[in-house]
């Protein structure tokens, strides 16, 4: 009476264990894939990354490729993804550094500029490309909610009698990125880029 019952769980054992076997390879491949259209978008450009050019890189066929992502679009949103996370990770290290709280947008505006300068394609793919992600939503993946929510909790206790803390957050982001998109592109001149720092930190945190 209890051969069956026994037989039928350890096939129910095997299934899942198949199954997590699958989608474990499957992530690793895309892992893969999203690895291999960094490097050519960081000494290239975006335009380097072709469907061609990467199933050569990580020999897969194409149509295996496009089992994965669809096209570059979907390439771009992953590693977008990706780089949020990076940044996440480098703003809260910035802000577990400042010493007060004046000090917290003060080191995310350095940290957040530095990267942006740093990684270019990177942050391109991030905030610049047109991309697939629903952003500033409960939809939005973790690491998207993980970097707002680094600059939300240092800009949220500059925040004052009527201040919307997440407007505010926004604001300061919309700041940054203009500052740091415009100076890598030389519209603005990098000499004075601590400055320009120090005017926005003025208006965001002002000494009490």
């Amino acid at each position: 009476m209890t051969v069956r019952p026994r037989r039928e769980r350890e096939r129910a054992e095997r299934e899942r264990a198949e199954r997590e076997r699958a989608e474990r390879e499957r992530a690793e491949r895309e892992q893969l894939i999203v690895t291999a259209a960094r490097k050519p978008a960081k000494s290239e450009g975006w335009s380097a990354v072709t469907r061609r050019r990467l199933a050569s890189e990580v020999e897969y066929s194409q149509p295996v490729l496009h089992s994965h992502f669809k096209g570059r679009g979907a390439i771009t949103a992953a590693v977008a993804v990706e780089g949020c996370g990076v940044l996440a990770a480098a703003l809260r290290t910035a802000r577990a550094s400042a010493t007060d709280e004046r000090g917290a947008p003060a080191a995310l505006s350095r940290a957040y500029t530095d990267f942006a300068r740093e990684r270019p394609a990177l942050y391109d793919a991030m905030f610049t490309h047109a991309v697939d992600l629903p952003f500033a939503t409960p939809e939005a993946p973790a690491a998207l909610h993980e970097a707002f929510d680094e600059l939300r909790l240092a800009v949220e206790p500059m925040a004052v009698d009527g201040d919307d803390p997440v407007l505010l957050t926004k604001t300061y982001w919309a700041s940054l990125h203009g500052l740091a998109t415009l100076t890598r592109s030389g519209r603005l001149p990098p000499e004075a880029h601590d400055h320009r720092l120090a005017l926005l930190i003025g208006h965001f945190a002002p000494t009490h």
